[in-house]
């Protein structure tokens, strides 16, 4: 057969999939999906429409040139995370959101392109049925995995927010993310979504057909095992939310929030409990360098016979950091800081301003909100507490894979979260970190504390049960026994190689997919 010929059999396999809609439609389509796949998240939480949505996304990116296909996907990207993170304007106003809408915009297109040039390529390489339901969405939810982990870690430590994953915290699928992480857990809700568009394009099947091969698939998913959590131990938590108004623009004196979150925890003296938990600054006022603060401080610790876990703004020569303290009894009769963790990545553009010098003269009124530079922490990631080790997660901690990695090899048996999410009034940011916090929960196989100062409050148990949870902008505490777990679950073990072997498989099918293209072209 000729080179010619080659080309024409070729072209004889096009099916759907490599059909362009009009560019109206296109438009259309992928600002609409945007807003779907948030409505999948917290807080209107219908979880359905993230997929629905990101099945939209797919679609709109079939047949497109190169330069249209970055228009469509930008238009995609913006509508997405421009609903989503909205609550940055709550007191920040509109520019730093704008600013990151754009960057997530650009990460987003980008991606786009490469599931449009996936759409036109690989169905001719693997012209089969089997390549076009099989294949096709494997790649094009490997190119979504890819877009998502480039943008969580680049630059300045990245943006790993919104993450399909990240809306499915409540969901019969949920279970899936101990056994696959995050990264992978995303990957199969892509998979989904781009399967269910591959197999309404497939018309050469019956319709019979392609609706038990989307059943079986889904059912197989839903009722594939948890993976077992089994408990080993208890620990009494009290976590303390004291309703501080500790926003960036908040109009309080010196030590309200040290004062908050005491008042609150005196009504909790004599209680019987293994350990007290602060949120992030809870106490305003550095007590390694006040002697008021840390009265308090010994205080509680005198008072409740616990240790104190207690977030606060510390020094260290020059260097400023986020920290956490934990405060207990020294063995000599009185108490102090015994371990203390730094966080280890400060949130660029808001605990610090990446090449200040450089940047700074651009928006100096703007950039007066970050004041000082808090420096990156170095220290290990756990506290030892009543001989279980507790891991440190220091609010967008959160998001952060590999934090959850140090402090799993760290030995974390369970998990505090304390964070400040005052910042954001009375938006879905608090509960989006909690659904992100309670996926970390069955992932990892841990009990998680997440403590605000304001909400959204919750312990959360290891198959992701909410075991107490306060309501927003309320003072309160919760005291719970809260499970202790040592299992390592497979998304522990190698969910993170399993994730940069499937963004391998998607851009080498995608290489190869190309590369044969421009031989038949030639």
């Amino acid at each position: 057969m000729s080179v010619v010929d080659q080309t024409g059999a070729r072209a004889s396999t096009r099916h759907r999939g490599s059909e362009a809609l009009p560019p109206l439609v296109s438009l259309l389509l992928a600002g609409v999906a945007g807003w779907v796949m948030d409505l999948g998240h917290p807080d209107v939480n219908l979880w359905p429409l993230t997929l629905v949505g990101a099945s939209l996304m797919i679609f709109a990116a079939r047949g497109l040139s190169v330069p249209f296909s970055l228009l469509v996907g930008a238009l995609g990207g913006f509508s997405y995370y421009g609903i989503h993170i909205w609550w940055l304007t709550v007191y920040l106003g509109p520019v730093p959101w704008i600013a990151l809408t754009i960057a997530q915009t650009a990460f987003f297109a980008l991606g786009f392109v490469l599931l449009t040039l996936a759409w036109r390529w690989v169905p001719a390489l693997w012209p089969t049925p089997v390549g076009r339901v099989g294949m096709v969405p494997t790649v094009l939810a490997s190119i979504w995995l890819l877009r998502e982990s480039i943008s969580a870690v680049w630059p300045s430590g990245g943006f790993n927010w919104a993450r399909l994953a990240h809306s499915q915290s409540e969901t019969p699928l949920t279970h899936l993310v101990a056994w696959v992480g995050p990264g992978v857990f995303s990957f199969i809700l892509a998979w989904l979504a781009a399967g269910a568009v591959a197999l309404w394009l497939e018309y050469r099947l019956a319709r019979a057909s392609r609706a038990v091969l989307a059943l079986g698939i889904v059912t197989t998913l839903v009722v594939w095992p948890a993976f077992p959590t089994p408990i080993s131990d208890h620990l009494r938590v009290a976590a303390i939310q004291g309703n501080a108004d500790a926003g960036l623009f908040a109009q309080y004196e010196r030590g309200d929030n040290l004062r908050d979150h005491h008042r609150v925890t005196q009504r909790l003296y004599g209680e019987d409990v293994d350990v007290v938990v602060w949120p992030e600054n809870a106490s305003d006022i550095d007590p390694l360098r006040d002697d008021m603060a840390a009265a308090v401080a010994d205080e509680v610790v005198r008072e409740m016979a616990a240790p104190l876990v207690v977030g606060a703004i510390t020094r260290s020569g020059d260097e400023t950091f986020n920290s956490v303290l934990l405060w207990e009894e020294d063995g000599r009769g009185g108490s102090g800081a015994t371990d203390q963790y730094d966080k280890i990545h400060p949130v660029p553009f808001a605990e610090y301003l990446p090449w200040r010098d450089l940047i700074y003269p651009l928006a100096p009124d703007l950039f007066d909100l970050v004041p000082r530079d808090y420096s990156f922490g170095s220290r290990d990631t756990v506290f030892s507490i009543d001989e279980h080790t507790a891991g440190i997660a220091i609010c967008y901690d959160i998001v952060d894979d590999a934090i959850f990695a140090q402090m799993m090899d760290e030995g974390a048996d369970i998990i505090f979260a304390p964070t400040n999410n005052a910042d954001f009034g009375r938006t879905d940011q608090s509960v989006q970190q909690l659904a992100i916090a309670r996926l970390r929960a069955v992932e990892l196989g841990r009990s998680v504390v997440n403590i605000s100062t304001v909400g959204t409050s919750a312990v959360i148990t290891p198959d992701g049960d909410t075991l107490d949870q306060l309501p927003t902008y309320t003072e309160g505490y919760m005291i719970e026994s809260v499970p202790i777990a040592t299992h390592s679950t497979p998304a522990a073990l190698w969910g993170k190689q399993l994730e940069w072997w499937l963004m391998a498989l998607g851009l080498s099918a995608l290489a190869i997919a190309g590369f044969a293209r421009r031989q038949w072209l030639n």
